[in-house]
């Protein structure tokens, strides 16, 4: 990655917004883009907890609509169990393709439920696919390797169960958003070099890939886009505790630090050119073609930090999520006929 731009970089243009997305930003106020510290992250914590939806599985169910189940699973060894949110249409026989799916919230907020309905709307009935979202620990209370081992540990005994879950153990896609990006990029890296169930692809939406914030992209959006340097910096402190910033961080706790790309399923990329993690998610994408790999990057013109939430009826929003259909339904496409996947 390049080195630290400096406060000279800082004071230059940022790109401008999308004329939607921006009107819509300045329409949530001030709020929508109050920084995280230290010193507020109990407080904001505990006020995303109250007011993030947590549908029930009566909820996700949607009058039959899906099969939903809460399944607890064992977690790393020495470690607890994990909770993992199973859905798929309901009435179709047959395996299905799986996405296996972990939320955003920086590594310090979400929920596995909230993101469910969407994922459900958008793709399971469109695609015929089965979701399976993943309940992580949080940091701090949980810190580096804790959740993506919780995530690692959901995987495996979702391919092992295949053939109870009604799904196609050679037909699984990873992915998430922001950290739960992330940790799918953490989690095929973990995958490929334990031997694990090889995914078919990697779903990777503004991923939060880099403690380091030495990016062009961290100076140039601090205290402008909706997650901005500062409140990553707390949340890679809150993830990492005192292995923030270390020399020897493994790729498995901030997958920019990879050294070696080779061998992982094909990925989609996206990225806002208005957003904090512009830059090192086009770097990591740069550094999958370098090893020899399949990389589908989209840096999205004035899109800031999670532009298609803030903005879902935006017409950049409404071709995002379009672009991310076709990747899904090709990727699948293709294994389908191939037979699945291949390392």
């Amino acid at each position: 990655m390049p080195s630290d731009p400096g406060p000279a970089s800082a004071a230059r243009d940022a790109p401008a917004f999308d004329r939607e997305l921006g009107a819509a930003l300045a329409a949530l106020g001030d709020e929508a883009r109050e920084p995280f510290t230290p010193e507020n992250l109990a407080a904001r914590q505990e006020r995303d907890a109250a007011a993030r939806p947590r549908p029930t599985v009566r909820d996700l169910r949607a009058d039959g609509r899906f099969e939903v189940d809460e399944l607890c699973v064992p977690g790393a060894p020495g470690g607890q169990d994990v909770t993992l949110v199973s859905a798929r249409p309901a009435g179709i026989a047959g395996p299905l393709p799986l996405l296996y799916y972990m939320h955003g919230g920086g590594m310090i907020m979400g929920n596995a439920w909230s993101v469910l309905p969407q994922l459900l709307r958008e793709w399971a009935l469109a695609l015929e696919l089965a979701v399976i979202s993943v309940e992580y620990r949080l940091a701090p209370r949980a810190q580096y390797p804790g959740p993506v081992e919780d995530c690692y540990a959901g995987f495996v005994w979702a391919a092992a169960h295949a053939a109870g879950l009604g799904i196609d153990a050679d037909r699984i896609v990873i992915g998430g958003k922001s950290a739960g990006g992330g940790l799918a990029a953490a989690l095929a890296l973990l995958t490929r070099d334990r031997g694990g169930p090889a995914p078919i692809g990697q779903l990777l939406l503004c991923p939060m890939l880099d403690d380091r914030s030495n990016t062009f992209s961290s100076h140039q959006m601090a205290g402008i886009d909706t997650w901005d340097r500062t409140s990553n910096a707390t949340a890679w402190q809150a993830l990492l505790g005192d292995r923030y910033g270390a020399a020897d961080l493994p790729a498995y706790a901030a997958p920019a630090r990879a050294t070696d790309l080779s061998g992982l399923p094909p990925a989609y990329i996206e990225v806002g050119s208005a957003e904090t993690l512009r830059d090192e998610d086009v770097a990591y994408a740069h550094a999958i073609w370098q090893a020899g790999g399949q990389a589908e990057l989209h840096v999205w013109p004035g899109a800031f930090h999670g532009f298609d939430t803030f903005a879902p009826r935006a017409a950049l929003s409404q071709d995002a999520r379009d672009a991310r259909s076709r990747w899904l339904r090709r990727v699948l496409t293709q294994s389908d006929a191939s037979g699945g996947p291949a390392r």
